[in-house]
């Protein structure tokens, strides 16, 4: 099995009743690519502190498609082995929040190794926001206060830089553009739009994907972009809904 890694800005849509959430078609698509009937689905809600309502919220979201689901939660300890709650997952879902503190926690307890391990071993690693970023050698970040800085000590799972909330948040694209421009980021980026996500397959991306609710066809549809330096200009290219050539 291909190591895979589905790296987003969305993943969720609401469920049937206020305070609910549910899978959206990307991630329903990611639940079908593990191969098992009853997917067992791993939360790491590190980035949110291991909120207790976020993790609700999850749990009930993957429960109601027919998974099994477990937590490894870092707060207050461990609740398990690491390497044994991953490399038996077979979907990875990283929640969002601080990338800067995510990053630094699984260091100290050695979650950055188990990721390693699991991926290696054809654990679906997926997540959105800093569970998108943390994949990558880095990207853009809220984690030190509203005015977003830089990270660059990600995990280099894949080897360029990320931009996430491309579309909603509006630091993000023109510090991206900056990041590539002064070398802070890798000379290839890639973004995604809320809604989007990028499947990335032995580290190369294969295929932009998204949760689903609009046209894809239309010029203005939520889309993925890849940001290049060549010979000092930075260039942007939009990635629409699909297989990437």
């Amino acid at each position: 099995m291909l190591p895979r890694i589905l790296a987003t800005s969305g993943g969720f849509v609401p469920g049937p009743v206020q305070q609910t959430a549910r899978p959206g078609v990307m991630l329903l698509d990611a639940l079908a690519r593990t191969g098992s009937l009853r997917p067992r689905v791993c939360l790491v809600l590190t980035a949110s502190g291991d909120d207790s309502a976020y993790y609700a919220t999850l749990f009930e979201a993957f429960a109601a498609v027919g998974c099994d689901v477990v937590p490894l939660r870092l707060f207050p300890q461990p609740s398990a082995d690491p390497s044994e709650r991953l490399v038996h997952s077979d979907l990875v879902w990283v929640g969002g929040g601080s990338v800067a503190n995510l990053l630094s926690l699984w260091r100290l307890h050695g979650v950055d190794t188990a990721m390693a391990e699991a991926h290696a071993a054809g654990t679906i690693l997926a997540g959105v926001s800093a569970g998108s970023v943390c994949w990558h050698m880095g990207g853009t970040t809220d984690s030190f206060g509203p005015t977003l800085r830089p990270v660059t000590d990600g995990l280099g799972l894949v080897p360029y830089g990320n931009g996430v909330h491309y579309d909603s948040e509006p630091q993000r694209r023109p510090l991206l553009h900056r990041l590539v421009a002064e070398e802070t980021l890798p000379a290839t980026c890639y973004a995604t739009d809320d809604h989007v996500g990028i499947w990335y397959e032995s580290a190369q991306p294969i295929e932009v994907v998204s949760d689903g609710g609009f046209d894809a066809e239309l010029a203005t549809a939520p889309a993925a972009y890849r940001v290049e330096r060549s010979a000092g200009v930075v260039t942007e290219t939009r990635l629409p809904v699909g297989p990437l050539r």
